[in-house]
């Protein structure tokens, strides 16, 4: 196990500043992810971490060591490409044993290979080539190809991204019960949310280069630090308007809503679906509007229902889908609500947010 701590870490590429000011530490054994959407640089933050890019400024630590100006064979960092990388005209065993020999390694190269193939679960297969196998196959075997060398740390980079979407399930479980395994400090980069919330210990929020939030599910979740981190992480309805007395929130539709207090002025209050109430349920909630069903969507677990609210605002509201419950249907009118700790207000952002 080790240690890793990026410190300012920043790189330029020509005008472009592609990634600002990181500071992180990723503990003993501890699973981060990066998350965020294409081109907020976590990318870039990995490929210098793995050594592949060369920081503007800052520093990479590896334990005690400054493994900033290292190359990264000397890093004692594995990595999984996105496109896993594996040479077409090697076997499975031969791509494993690709890193030893590279660094000339004096150790029983055929039974450390043998070892990371039974880890991926590919024992039997080490004859193979690549086009031979599926695609869970060849991610596994960038895996073991990874792990053979025993690194200080563990370095995906969008490693499930090429997977099907019932395999990307089967394969993150696979991945998160091997790395808490061996204990291994591990980076993971992706934009899919719902694999950051399932495999991370805690997750850094990116954009435009700089550092949004780092926290855990939960944290992020139920506390978001601004608008940007609410409505990338999990799902949330997003009301424009402004705050214009304590507790007390309008819409851009002339809707008044009652919040948690914010600084008056423009802001964007934020509600997660499965806290809105409908019908019967909404009795008892301080915010309470009348809508009409526009859309229904049906998800299996659950439902969303598409509410219009006012002639500029629409929500969506998340019910479990149950047998012995009638949900409305479109052109229902409806109520609906929710009580105020349930609205998170943020100022007005001029950064673009996620849709």
């Amino acid at each position: 196990m080790a240690r890793l701590a990026l410190q300012q870490l920043s790189k330029q590429f020509a005008s472009n500043i592609a990634v600002r000011d990181v500071t992180l530490d990723v503990g003993d054994g501890e699973f981060i992810v990066l998350l965020g959407p294409s081109g907020c640089g976590k990318t870039t933050t990995l490929r210098m971490i793995a050594g592949f890019v060369t920081p503007s400024s800052g520093t990479v630590r590896l334990d005690d060591r400054d493994i900033t100006n290292l190359p990264p064979w000397k890093r004692n960092a594995g990595m999984v490409f996105q496109s896993y990388a594996l040479f077409p005209h090697l076997t499975v065993a031969e791509n494993v044993a690709f890193g030893l020999e590279m660094r000339r390694s004096t150790a029983d190269i055929p039974s450390r290979v043998a070892e990371a193939l039974r880890m991926v679960r590919l024992g039997g297969l080490e004859g193979r080539l690549p086009r031979q196998l599926s695609g869970g196959q060849q991610q596994r075997v960038a895996l073991a190809r990874a792990l053979v060398i025993r690194p200080d740390v563990l370095l995906l980079d969008e490693p499930l991204s090429n997977l099907d979407a019932k395999l990307r399930e089967t394969v993150r479980v696979e991945i998160r019960e091997l790395q808490r395994q061996l204990g291994i400090t591990t980076v993971m980069v992706t934009h899919d949310q719902e694999e950051a919330l399932m495999m991370a210990d805690r997750l850094v929020v990116m954009s435009n280069g700089e550092v949004r939030q780092v926290g855990t599910q939960r944290e992020l979740y139920e506390r978001p630090a601004d608008r940007f981190v609410a409505m990338f992480v999990g799902r949330s309805n997003s009301l424009s308007g402004k705050i214009v007395g304590p507790g007390r929130f309008e819409t851009a539709g002339g809707l008044r809503i009652a919040c948690h207090e914010g600084a008056i002025g423009p802001a964007v209050l934020a509600l997660r679906p499965e806290r809105l109430a409908l019908g019967a349920m909404a009795a008892d909630c301080v915010n309470r509007l009348p809508g009409t069903v526009e859309f229904v969507s049906y998800l299996g677990a659950s439902i969303d229902l598409h509410v219009r609210i006012s002639p500029t605002d629409r929500v969506v509201v998340c019910q479990p889908n149950r047998a012995d419950v009638r949900l409305p249907v479109e052109g229902d009118r409806i109520e609906v609500g929710w009580p105020a700790d349930a609205a998170m207000v943020f100022a007005q952002e001029t950064a673009p947010v996620p849709n």
